[in-house]
């Protein structure tokens, strides 16, 4: 949890301190690079270092994410520049891919499935406490101390981490092995290659350059040459970095694919809603904050009861429920009135945040426990790679939804009013800070428009949440296997929870040969 808090706290402690980082560093220009470099270095690394989880253990790549995340946030603290910075906070990515990713997947080695949805909800509570707590720290170690204290307080909480997992934590036996470690290393520079520049294009699109210009199309391109590449490099390693199987196998790819669904839709709420707070809402920035962060307070909760849940009626039925009501959810925003109170669209974000528990744990729960020990990194990191995937998709796309509903309102304005008017999300947002220089028609039409946009790119979500329902009926068994090893997170039986949800997938037999498995009625693949 320690090392969760790492990450969690890292992501929301850094956003209410940047006017004075910008203030004292400069470089307003490429700020934004603060966030989406810490995040390219993030989605990039899960698979590799799922897959390193793997073959090497668990504890050396949590020990090593530890190391890179202390050492990139006392260097952030140190930073002479804006662009030293943003080196800096590559570093802690490469650092938090291996936090978040190997967390997950040592829940599921240690603890059985009856057990794991309570492991799992103090895991959330991490994410809880800090989307509450980071944004006020932040502002008050900016205002009262100095900006560099954001990352020097991760220094006492990333040693105290670390000296806890080298002296308590004891991974449990692993499988022995038929031959030496091999690493994929050219796999995993594709994958790097190809994530980086897929994920840089889509950040930077429509933002420090237009979708139709030389440098989208360049970077577009040379994301799908490194994709083939990958493709090749893969199909022919003896150990891929990301294995044909995380998508031959039904029950990895229908979740995979979800959370995919899952991040296009969290993209309305965390990066839309302060906007909306502020703009039509006419809240401060802590207000706003604090407006999304009911969403992971529900979380947990829910989260932590969804086994009464999919006890009863099975995960594939739970995740069900959770994600169409999520889509009802969604299509209730666009319904609230203009403009409305506080707290209904902070009622709206605790329902959503109700339901999403109800669809996001019993699926990694049950993905995790449909694999072994030797293939549970490398699944998990798909399914978390997959979802930080979705939610830079989802940013570039519903941007253009936004900005266009945006310019189409502004384009359809009385003329009265329309000098002057800006003409993107941003822009308003600036204009409506300083609503001085605006009439009060000018600006009560402005609020109206970015309510237009908002409410836009939550029928988009609601759209994503369809998605994955589709998705979870049309690919996901009626029954999720589970994997018969036995172990720390295994009780010996095959259906742990008693749901009648689960059929018992037995290791791959010694003489069945390299890459032969059973499948759940015994039969090899």
């Amino acid at each position: 949890m320690l090392a969760m808090a790492l990450a969690a706290l890292d992501s929301t402690i850094i956003a209410t301190a940047v006017p004075q980082i910008v203030g004292d560093l400069g470089g307003f220009s490429v700020f934004s690079w603060l966030f989406s470099g810490y995040l390219l270095a993030v989605t990039v690394t899960l698979p590799v270092y799922g897959k390193l989880s793997d073959t090497f253990g668990r504890k050396p790549i949590l020990i090593t994410g530890i190391l890179a995340f202390v050492a990139g946030s006392l260097l952030c603290a140190g930073a002479w520049d804006m662009a030293s910075l943003i080196a800096f906070r590559v570093l802690q990515g490469l650092g938090g891919g291996a936090l978040q990713g190997t967390v997950q997947t040592i829940a599921a080695d240690l603890y059985p499935l009856k057990e794991r949805p309570k492991i799992q909800a103090r895991l959330s509570t991490v994410w809880a406490t800090s989307a509450v707590a980071g944004p006020a720290l932040g502002g008050l170690l900016a205002a009262y101390a100095d900006w560099r204290w954001i990352f020097l307080i991760n220094l006492p909480v990333g040693v105290l981490a670390l000296w806890l997992v080298r002296r308590h934590f004891h991974e449990p036996r692993r499988p022995a092995r038929t031959g030496p470690a091999r690493v994929d290393w050219p796999g995993a520079l594709a994958i790097f290659a190809c994530g980086g520049l897929l994920l840089t294009a889509l950040v930077q699109g429509g933002v420090a350059w237009s979708w139709s210009s030389a440098p989208s199309l360049l970077l577009f391109a040379g994301s799908a040459l490194c994709a083939a590449a990958t493709v090749l490099i893969e199909r022919r390693a003896a150990e891929p970095i990301i294995p044909a199987w995380v998508w031959r196998r039904r029950p990895i790819a229908a979740v995979n694919l979800a959370f995919g669904a899952l991040g296009l839709l969290m993209v309305a709420p965390t990066v839309f809603l302060p906007t909306y707070a502020q703009s039509v809402l006419g809240l401060g920035p802590i207000a706003a904050g604090f407006v999304l962060s009911v969403m992971t307070l529900s979380w947990p909760i829910s989260a932590a009861l969804s086994s009464h849940v999919y006890n009863r009626i099975g995960i594939r039925n739970t995740a069900v429920l959770g994600i169409g009501a999520a889509a009802l959810v969604l299509l209730a925003f666009p319904l609230l009135p203009y403009p409305g109170a506080a707290w209904q669209p902070a009622l709206i974000m605790l329902a959503l945040g109700a339901v999403l528990g109800l669809f996001q744990l019993p699926l990694i729960i049950r993905v995790q426990s449909s694999v072994g020990y030797a293939e549970r990194g490398t699944t998990t990191a798909s399914v978390l790679f997959c979802r930080q995937v979705g939610q830079s998709v989802g940013a570039a796309l519903f941007g253009a939804v936004a900005n266009a509903a945006l310019v189409g309102r502004l384009a359809a304005a009385p003329a009265d009013i329309r000098p002057g008017l800006p003409g993107d999300l941003d822009s308003v947002s600036h204009a409506l800070e300083d609503a001085g220089t605006l009439t009060a028609r000018a600006t009560d039409y402005l609020r109206r428009a970015v309510d237009t946009a908002v409410d836009n790119v939550y029928l988009g979500a609601a759209c994503a949440a369809a998605l994955a329902l589709v998705l979870l009926l049309v690919l996901a068994p009626r029954r999720f296997p589970v994997h018969g090893e036995v172990g720390p997170a295994a009780d010996g039986n095959g259906d742990e929870n008693g749901d009648g949800d689960t059929e018992v997938a037995r290791a791959p037999s010694a003489a069945a040969g390299p890459g032969a498995e059973r499948q759940p009625d015994g039969r090899r693949r």
